[in-house]
Protein backbone atom coordinates (compact mmCIF):
# COMPACT_ATOMS: atom_id res chain seq x y z
CA UNK A 1 0.00 0.00 0.00
CA UNK A 2 1.34 3.80 -0.86
CA UNK A 3 1.54 5.83 2.03
CA UNK A 4 -1.51 7.72 0.75
CA UNK A 5 -3.15 5.19 2.46
CA UNK A 6 -2.20 5.60 5.71
CA UNK A 7 -3.01 8.13 8.26
CA UNK A 8 -0.01 9.68 10.01
CA UNK A 9 -1.08 10.30 13.71
CA UNK A 10 -1.19 13.99 14.97
CA UNK A 11 0.17 14.98 18.52
CA UNK A 12 -3.85 15.47 19.52
CA UNK A 13 -4.37 12.18 18.43
CA UNK A 14 -1.83 10.62 20.99
CA UNK A 15 -3.08 12.97 23.69
CA UNK A 16 -6.42 11.50 23.13
CA UNK A 17 -5.05 8.28 22.83
CA UNK A 18 -3.55 8.38 25.97
CA UNK A 19 -7.28 8.90 27.68
CA UNK A 20 -8.67 6.15 25.74
CA UNK A 21 -6.21 3.59 26.13
CA UNK A 22 -6.36 4.71 30.06
CA UNK A 23 -10.01 3.61 29.81
CA UNK A 24 -9.73 0.29 28.29
CA UNK A 25 -6.91 -0.89 30.46
CA UNK A 26 -9.81 -1.71 33.49
CA UNK A 27 -6.92 -0.89 35.27
CA UNK A 28 -4.11 -2.30 34.31
CA UNK A 29 -1.49 -1.90 31.06
CA UNK A 30 0.18 0.65 32.77
CA UNK A 31 0.22 4.52 33.02
CA UNK A 32 0.46 5.65 29.60
CA UNK A 33 1.39 8.99 31.23
CA UNK A 34 5.36 8.12 30.41
CA UNK A 35 4.41 7.30 26.88
CA UNK A 36 2.66 10.45 26.29
CA UNK A 37 5.83 12.27 27.50
CA UNK A 38 7.93 10.06 25.34
CA UNK A 39 5.86 10.85 22.33
CA UNK A 40 5.89 14.36 23.04
CA UNK A 41 9.25 14.74 22.97
CA UNK A 42 9.91 12.48 19.96
CA UNK A 43 7.27 14.23 17.77
CA UNK A 44 9.55 17.64 18.89
CA UNK A 45 12.49 15.93 17.50
CA UNK A 46 10.90 15.46 14.08
CA UNK A 47 9.35 12.12 14.36
CA UNK A 48 5.58 11.20 12.80
CA UNK A 49 3.99 7.66 13.40
CA UNK A 50 1.41 6.29 10.54
CA UNK A 51 -1.47 4.32 11.28
CA UNK A 52 -2.50 1.69 8.73
CA UNK A 53 -5.46 -0.48 8.71
CA UNK A 54 -5.25 -4.02 9.47
CA UNK A 55 -7.07 -5.24 6.53
CA UNK A 56 -4.45 -3.38 4.16
CA UNK A 57 -1.53 -6.01 5.50
CA UNK A 58 -0.46 -8.53 2.93
CA UNK A 59 -1.10 -12.19 3.87
CA UNK A 60 2.99 -12.68 4.19
CA UNK A 61 3.71 -9.41 5.63
CA UNK A 62 5.20 -9.97 8.96
CA UNK A 63 4.05 -7.88 12.27
CA UNK A 64 5.84 -7.26 15.32
CA UNK A 65 3.76 -7.37 18.56
CA UNK A 66 5.11 -5.22 21.75
CA UNK A 67 4.25 -4.20 25.23
CA UNK A 68 5.84 -3.95 28.48
CA UNK A 69 5.73 -6.98 31.08
CA UNK A 70 5.54 -6.65 35.06
CA UNK A 71 3.89 -5.32 37.50
CA UNK A 72 2.43 -1.47 36.48
CA UNK A 73 3.42 -0.07 40.48
CA UNK A 74 7.35 -0.83 39.25
CA UNK A 75 6.40 0.87 36.22
CA UNK A 76 6.17 4.34 38.46
CA UNK A 77 9.73 3.75 39.41
CA UNK A 78 11.14 2.01 36.23
CA UNK A 79 10.06 4.81 33.57
CA UNK A 80 9.76 4.00 29.83
CA UNK A 81 12.22 4.72 27.36
CA UNK A 82 10.94 4.22 23.70
CA UNK A 83 13.91 2.90 22.84
CA UNK A 84 13.96 -0.40 24.63
CA UNK A 85 10.43 -1.80 22.78
CA UNK A 86 12.47 -0.97 19.65
CA UNK A 87 15.26 -2.78 21.02
CA UNK A 88 13.27 -5.73 21.76
CA UNK A 89 11.96 -5.51 17.87
CA UNK A 90 15.01 -5.56 16.47
CA UNK A 91 16.13 -8.62 18.18
CA UNK A 92 13.34 -10.01 16.88
CA UNK A 93 14.22 -9.38 13.04
CA UNK A 94 17.92 -10.63 13.85
CA UNK A 95 16.79 -14.03 15.45
CA UNK A 96 14.01 -14.88 12.92
CA UNK A 97 15.96 -13.47 9.54
CA UNK A 98 12.52 -11.23 9.18
CA UNK A 99 12.08 -7.47 8.44
CA UNK A 100 9.00 -6.07 9.78
CA UNK A 101 6.34 -4.71 7.92
CA UNK A 102 4.49 -3.08 10.84
CA UNK A 103 4.06 -3.10 14.19
CA UNK A 104 1.17 -2.83 16.86
CA UNK A 105 0.00 -3.38 20.38
CA UNK A 106 -0.69 -6.61 22.56
CA UNK A 107 -3.24 -4.38 24.37
CA UNK A 108 -4.64 -1.18 23.51
CA UNK A 109 -5.17 -1.03 27.34
CA UNK A 110 -2.95 2.00 28.99
CA UNK A 111 0.48 2.53 28.07
CA UNK A 112 0.69 -0.74 26.45
CA UNK A 113 -1.94 1.06 24.05
CA UNK A 114 1.40 3.70 23.07
CA UNK A 115 4.12 0.96 22.99
CA UNK A 116 4.00 0.45 19.39
CA UNK A 117 3.38 3.98 18.45
CA UNK A 118 6.57 4.68 20.67
CA UNK A 119 8.50 1.14 18.49
CA UNK A 120 7.12 3.01 15.24
CA UNK A 121 8.73 6.04 15.64
CA UNK A 122 12.03 4.80 16.25
CA UNK A 123 11.86 1.70 13.66
CA UNK A 124 10.21 3.94 10.82
CA UNK A 125 7.33 1.67 10.09
CA UNK A 126 3.52 2.11 10.75
CA UNK A 127 1.19 0.84 13.56
CA UNK A 128 -1.67 -1.70 12.80
CA UNK A 129 -4.82 -0.47 13.78
CA UNK A 130 -5.18 -3.47 16.23
CA UNK A 131 -4.43 -5.36 19.21
CA UNK A 132 -4.68 -9.00 20.45
CA UNK A 133 -6.63 -7.80 23.53
CA UNK A 134 -9.37 -5.24 23.20
CA UNK A 135 -8.47 -4.02 26.39
CA UNK A 136 -5.57 -4.96 28.97
CA UNK A 137 -4.86 -8.36 30.69
CA UNK A 138 -2.23 -9.38 33.00
CA UNK A 139 -0.86 -12.42 30.99
CA UNK A 140 0.50 -13.95 28.00
CA UNK A 141 -2.66 -16.72 27.51
CA UNK A 142 -5.11 -14.14 27.76
CA UNK A 143 -5.02 -12.69 24.25
CA UNK A 144 -7.09 -13.57 21.10
CA UNK A 145 -3.70 -15.04 19.02
CA UNK A 146 -4.10 -17.15 21.88
CA UNK A 147 -7.17 -18.02 21.66
CA UNK A 148 -6.69 -19.06 18.18
CA UNK A 149 -3.80 -21.69 19.18
CA UNK A 150 -1.38 -19.40 16.77
CA UNK A 151 2.45 -19.96 17.84
CA UNK A 152 3.55 -18.83 20.93
CA UNK A 153 7.50 -18.63 20.26
CA UNK A 154 9.66 -16.92 19.94
CA UNK A 155 9.67 -14.05 22.46
CA UNK A 156 12.01 -11.19 23.09
CA UNK A 157 12.82 -9.59 26.12
CA UNK A 158 15.31 -6.03 26.92
CA UNK A 159 16.12 -4.49 29.88
CA UNK A 160 18.14 -0.99 29.29
CA UNK A 161 20.82 -1.82 31.55
CA UNK A 162 21.86 -4.39 28.49
CA UNK A 163 20.25 -7.49 29.39
CA UNK A 164 18.72 -9.36 26.61
CA UNK A 165 16.89 -12.37 26.39
CA UNK A 166 15.04 -15.05 24.29
CA UNK A 167 12.54 -17.53 24.67
CA UNK A 168 13.07 -19.49 21.85
CA UNK A 169 10.51 -22.11 22.12
CA UNK A 170 7.99 -23.34 24.85
CA UNK A 171 4.93 -26.05 24.34
CA UNK A 172 1.92 -23.87 24.94
CA UNK A 173 1.15 -19.94 25.48
CA UNK A 174 0.49 -20.52 29.69
CA UNK A 175 4.62 -21.90 29.22
CA UNK A 176 5.33 -18.91 27.79
CA UNK A 177 3.55 -16.92 30.46
CA UNK A 178 5.25 -19.08 33.30
CA UNK A 179 9.01 -18.73 31.38
CA UNK A 180 9.02 -14.96 30.41
CA UNK A 181 7.48 -14.19 33.68
CA UNK A 182 10.33 -15.29 35.62
CA UNK A 183 12.66 -13.96 33.55
CA UNK A 184 10.61 -10.34 33.75
CA UNK A 185 10.82 -10.67 37.35
CA UNK A 186 14.33 -11.30 37.40
CA UNK A 187 15.09 -7.95 35.33
CA UNK A 188 13.22 -5.91 38.28
CA UNK A 189 9.51 -7.03 36.90
CA UNK A 190 9.38 -5.01 34.45
CA UNK A 191 10.76 -5.45 30.85
CA UNK A 192 10.06 -4.35 27.29
CA UNK A 193 8.77 -7.32 24.80
CA UNK A 194 8.08 -8.69 21.41
CA UNK A 195 5.40 -11.25 21.75
CA UNK A 196 5.65 -14.18 18.58
CA UNK A 197 5.94 -12.40 15.51
CA UNK A 198 2.26 -12.47 13.67
CA UNK A 199 1.58 -12.67 9.68
CA UNK A 200 -0.53 -10.01 7.99
CA UNK A 201 -2.90 -12.93 7.38
CA UNK A 202 -3.10 -13.92 11.51
CA UNK A 203 -3.35 -10.34 11.97
CA UNK A 204 -6.59 -10.31 9.73
CA UNK A 205 -7.90 -13.48 10.92
CA UNK A 206 -7.08 -13.05 14.99
CA UNK A 207 -6.60 -9.21 15.78
CA UNK A 208 -9.14 -7.06 17.50
CA UNK A 209 -9.33 -4.74 14.74
CA UNK A 210 -9.33 -1.14 14.74
CA UNK A 211 -9.07 -0.40 18.74
CA UNK A 212 -6.45 2.49 18.58
CA UNK A 213 -9.04 4.64 16.74
CA UNK A 214 -11.43 3.28 18.83
CA UNK A 215 -9.30 4.64 21.94
CA UNK A 216 -8.64 7.81 20.49
CA UNK A 217 -12.51 8.36 20.07
CA UNK A 218 -13.21 8.01 23.30
CA UNK A 219 -10.49 9.66 24.58
CA UNK A 220 -11.64 12.83 22.31
CA UNK A 221 -15.19 12.10 23.59
CA UNK A 222 -13.94 12.68 27.18
CA UNK A 223 -11.95 15.79 25.84
CA UNK A 224 -14.73 17.13 24.51
CA UNK A 225 -17.22 16.65 27.69
CA UNK A 226 -14.99 18.36 29.86
CA UNK A 227 -14.21 21.33 27.56
CA UNK A 228 -17.54 21.99 27.24
CA UNK A 229 -18.46 21.20 30.66
CA UNK A 230 -20.96 17.79 30.19
CA UNK A 231 -20.66 14.95 31.86
CA UNK A 232 -17.31 12.86 30.65
CA UNK A 233 -18.70 9.44 31.79
CA UNK A 234 -22.18 9.89 30.57
CA UNK A 235 -20.17 10.72 26.86
CA UNK A 236 -17.67 7.20 27.28
CA UNK A 237 -21.10 5.15 28.05
CA UNK A 238 -22.42 6.55 25.03
CA UNK A 239 -19.46 6.11 22.81
CA UNK A 240 -18.93 2.34 23.95
CA UNK A 241 -22.39 1.30 24.40
CA UNK A 242 -21.36 1.11 28.56
CA UNK A 243 -23.19 0.70 31.94
CA UNK A 244 -22.64 2.89 34.88
CA UNK A 245 -22.28 0.21 38.20
CA UNK A 246 -21.94 2.39 41.04
CA UNK A 247 -20.55 5.42 42.72
CA UNK A 248 -19.00 6.09 45.80
CA UNK A 249 -15.23 7.08 47.60
CA UNK A 250 -12.47 4.62 47.60
CA UNK A 251 -12.17 3.70 51.37
CA UNK A 252 -9.66 0.74 51.64
CA UNK A 253 -6.93 0.06 49.03
CA UNK A 254 -5.08 -3.61 49.82
CA UNK A 255 -2.35 -4.26 47.21
CA UNK A 256 0.75 -6.04 47.13
CA UNK A 257 3.30 -6.85 44.07
CA UNK A 258 3.97 -10.45 43.26
CA UNK A 259 5.70 -12.95 41.12
CA UNK A 260 5.36 -9.95 38.32
CA UNK A 261 1.56 -8.96 39.16
CA UNK A 262 0.34 -6.21 41.11
CA UNK A 263 -2.59 -7.87 42.78
CA UNK A 264 -5.03 -6.91 45.61
CA UNK A 265 -8.82 -5.27 46.09
CA UNK A 266 -10.28 -1.71 46.32
CA UNK A 267 -13.46 -0.89 48.05
CA UNK A 268 -16.22 1.72 47.61
CA UNK A 269 -18.35 3.07 49.50
CA UNK A 270 -21.49 4.39 47.90
CA UNK A 271 -23.03 7.74 47.40
CA UNK A 272 -25.90 9.00 46.09
CA UNK A 273 -27.71 6.59 44.35
CA UNK A 274 -25.85 4.25 45.77
CA UNK A 275 -25.58 5.41 49.47
CA UNK A 276 -25.52 2.81 52.33
CA UNK A 277 -24.11 -0.04 50.14
CA UNK A 278 -20.54 -0.99 49.46
CA UNK A 279 -18.84 -2.01 46.06
CA UNK A 280 -15.40 -4.29 46.27
CA UNK A 281 -13.14 -4.50 43.09
CA UNK A 282 -10.66 -7.62 43.29
CA UNK A 283 -7.79 -6.99 40.50
CA UNK A 284 -4.69 -8.51 39.18
CA UNK A 285 -3.12 -6.40 37.16
CA UNK A 286 -6.47 -5.36 35.70
CA UNK A 287 -9.85 -4.88 37.56
CA UNK A 288 -11.50 -8.60 37.30
CA UNK A 289 -14.65 -8.53 39.41
CA UNK A 290 -16.95 -6.10 40.72
CA UNK A 291 -18.69 -7.55 44.25
CA UNK A 292 -21.34 -5.49 45.37
CA UNK A 293 -22.28 -6.43 49.00
CA UNK A 294 -20.82 -10.16 48.41
CA UNK A 295 -22.60 -10.05 45.29
CA UNK A 296 -20.49 -10.42 41.99
CA UNK A 297 -21.97 -8.05 39.70
CA UNK A 298 -19.51 -8.15 37.09
CA UNK A 299 -16.44 -9.63 35.59
CA UNK A 300 -14.05 -10.36 33.08
CA UNK A 301 -13.65 -10.07 30.28
CA UNK A 302 -16.16 -7.23 30.51
CA UNK A 303 -14.21 -4.10 30.74
CA UNK A 304 -14.76 -2.77 34.73
CA UNK A 305 -13.94 0.79 34.53
CA UNK A 306 -12.68 2.89 37.90
CA UNK A 307 -13.34 6.14 36.34
CA UNK A 308 -12.70 10.19 38.18
CA UNK A 309 -15.87 10.93 38.86
CA UNK A 310 -14.54 14.73 37.50
CA UNK A 311 -12.83 13.88 34.68
CA UNK A 312 -13.72 10.84 33.36
CA UNK A 313 -10.37 9.69 33.46
CA UNK A 314 -9.29 5.81 34.17
CA UNK A 315 -7.57 5.10 37.60
CA UNK A 316 -4.74 2.52 37.63
CA UNK A 317 -4.72 -0.82 39.77
CA UNK A 318 -1.45 1.28 41.14
CA UNK A 319 -2.68 4.37 41.34
CA UNK A 320 -6.25 4.05 43.36
CA UNK A 321 -6.10 5.64 46.64
CA UNK A 322 -8.24 6.34 49.56
CA UNK A 323 -10.55 9.21 49.43
CA UNK A 324 -10.86 9.25 45.34
CA UNK A 325 -14.37 10.01 44.33
CA UNK A 326 -15.17 7.03 41.76
CA UNK A 327 -17.73 5.91 38.92
CA UNK A 328 -17.30 1.84 38.48
CA UNK A 329 -18.71 1.33 35.01
CA UNK A 330 -18.81 -1.63 32.22
CA UNK A 331 -18.35 -1.71 29.00
CA UNK A 332 -18.70 -4.58 26.86
CA UNK A 333 -15.97 -7.27 25.43
CA UNK A 334 -15.14 -7.86 22.12
CA UNK A 335 -16.88 -11.42 20.80
CA UNK A 336 -13.78 -13.32 20.68
CA UNK A 337 -13.58 -13.06 24.22
CA UNK A 338 -16.91 -13.78 25.35
CA UNK A 339 -16.94 -17.01 22.96
CA UNK A 340 -16.93 -20.11 24.97
CA UNK A 341 -12.88 -20.84 23.92
CA UNK A 342 -12.12 -17.26 24.85
CA UNK A 343 -13.41 -17.81 28.53
CA UNK A 344 -11.57 -20.52 28.76
CA UNK A 345 -8.53 -17.77 28.46
CA UNK A 346 -10.08 -14.96 30.34
CA UNK A 347 -13.17 -15.37 31.68
CA UNK A 348 -12.96 -15.44 35.94
CA UNK A 349 -11.85 -19.11 36.33
CA UNK A 350 -8.77 -18.29 34.43
CA UNK A 351 -8.19 -16.45 37.15
CA UNK A 352 -9.29 -18.24 40.14
CA UNK A 353 -12.78 -17.43 40.72
CA UNK A 354 -15.21 -19.94 40.88
CA UNK A 355 -17.89 -17.92 39.20
CA UNK A 356 -19.65 -18.66 35.61
CA UNK A 357 -19.35 -15.79 33.38
CA UNK A 358 -22.96 -13.54 33.11
CA UNK A 359 -22.12 -10.56 30.84
CA UNK A 360 -23.97 -7.40 31.61
CA UNK A 361 -24.84 -7.15 27.53
CA UNK A 362 -27.11 -8.92 25.74
CA UNK A 363 -25.01 -8.83 22.54
CA UNK A 364 -20.99 -8.83 23.06
CA UNK A 365 -19.12 -6.32 21.66
CA UNK A 366 -17.44 -6.74 18.05
CA UNK A 367 -14.46 -8.11 17.37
Amino acid sequence: MSPADMKTISLDDIEALAVGAWILGTGGGGSPYLGLLNLRRLYAEGHRVQLMSPLDLGDDDWVAVVSNMGAPLVGQERLADSRSIARAVRMQEEINGIKFRAVMSVEIGGGNGMQALMAAAHLGIPVVDADCMGRAFPEAQMTSVAIGDLKPYPCTLYDPRGIEVVVTKVPSWKWMERASRKICVEMGSIASTSKAPRTGREVKDWGIHFTTTKAIAIGRAVNAANKNHQDPIAAILACEGGQRLFTGKIVDVERRTTEGFLRGSAVVEGSDGDRGTRLKLSFQNEWIVAWRDAQAIAMSPDLICVLDSVNGHGIGTETVRYGQRVTVAALPAPAVLTSPRGLEFVGPRAFGYDLDFRSLFATPGAS
